[in-house]
């Protein structure tokens, strides 16, 4: 970019800071807040100039993300706001999703351990899984690297987890249901080695059994996909189910496919909640009743614990639970039961 005038004052005008900031960040002199230097480097994206290179030295952290894939968007979601604030805490965030049947987490955990990473970030992986092998995890707080999981506490790992309050979230949505006259009402989730899902079920439960008398109530594991839980929401009709909660917006989706595949209609013959509340859920028609993850707030605390433990020298690993809200956001695909 050419740095003249005009260029720094219609990027000071964007960016609604003064040309001297602009200059600042151009230049690497000076004194500019994370937050404002943010905002310049937003306007000079959005206008479609080039960044000024970096301010990188050896000494920048750099933060492995791993996660389970990204074509679920919820995911996408985790991965943009951990890159950002990553971004914003000093870091290079160096994103890795799995691939079925190729590369695995583990072969991701290594190459970064290979690459130095400074501190590592786990989203709904391995050690989410009862079944899973957590030698990897142990081995990488071993090296002193610090680490940080996101949705899947495990104790026997020592590093804390940040987790969207799974059994809150499906408390809400059973109560929203009955509060419209639902009693047979059906959870289509994932696997319960997953803790997660197992949170879920154990929550559906309770919660079935306090409202509805029903202890046993109807609990549908499957794989957090569009078309698992298609191939599965007929069954559950065939059993009378009069509400579905899903254990993903994806889950929600494949549901009120079949359903409306039958002859049905949602909400008026079933209804339908899903769990995330990701991006376009809003911008169905109908609108998707879903639980919302709070991801900006889990995603600022893990990176702020993180570069906690990174500017500690003695830190000591261990493991602690942060348990964060949803919220159920009541749209258009849940009614009355008729």
């Amino acid at each position: 970019m050419t740095k003249n005038r005009t260029s720094m004052a219609d990027i000071a005008a964007h960016a609604g800071v003064s040309t001297a900031t602009v200059s600042r960040v151009f230049n690497g002199v000076g004194q500019v807040s994370a937050d404002t230097r943010r905002k310049v480097l937003t306007a000079i994206d959005e206008l479609g100039y080039d960044r000024p290179s970096p301010e990188r030295t050896p000494d920048t952290p750099t933060i492995g993300i791993v996660l389970p894939e990204l074509t679920n968007p919820i995911f996408a979601s985790f991965a943009h706001h951990l890159q950002e604030e990553v971004s914003r805490a000093g870091g290079i965030a160096m994103i890795r999703s799995q691939t079925p049947g190729a590369t695995s987490e583990y072969d991701h955990l290594s190459s970064l351990i290979e690459h130095r990473a400074s501190g590592l970030i786990f989203v709904s992986g391995r050690h989410a899984d009862l079944l899973a092998d957590l030698a990897p995890y142990h081995d990488a707080v071993q090296r002193s690297i610090p680490l940080v999981t996101i949705n899947g506490a495990r104790p026997e790992i020592l590093a804390p987890d940040f987790s969207t309050g799974d059994a809150l979230g499906i408390r809400a949505a059973v109560t929203h249901l009955h509060e419209l006259g639902h009693t047979r009402i059906a959870l289509l989730t994932g696997r319960t080695h997953v803790v997660p899902a197992l949170r879920k079920a154990e929550a559906f439960t309770q919660i079935m059994g306090e409202l509805v008398g029903d202890h046993a109530p109807i609990i549908e594991e499957t794989f957090y996909t569009y078309e698992a839980a298609a191939a599965h929401t007929s069954g559950l009709i065939e059993r009378g189910v009069t509400a579905i909660i899903t254990g993903s917006d994806l889950q929600a989706l494949g549901a009120i496919h079949t359903i409306t595949s039958m002859g049905l209609s949602v909400p008026a013959d079933i209804s339908v909640i899903g769990f995330d509340d990701s991006f376009l859920m809003s911008h169905l028609s109908p609108g998707l009743t879903t639980v919302h993850q709070p991801v900006p707030a889990i995603v600022t605390a893990a990176v702020r614990n993180l570069f906690e433990a990174l500017a500690t020298p003695d830190y000591t690993p261990e493991h602690a639970d942060y348990v964060f809200s949803p919220d159920l956001v009541v749209r258009g695909t849940t009614a009355h039961a008729r």
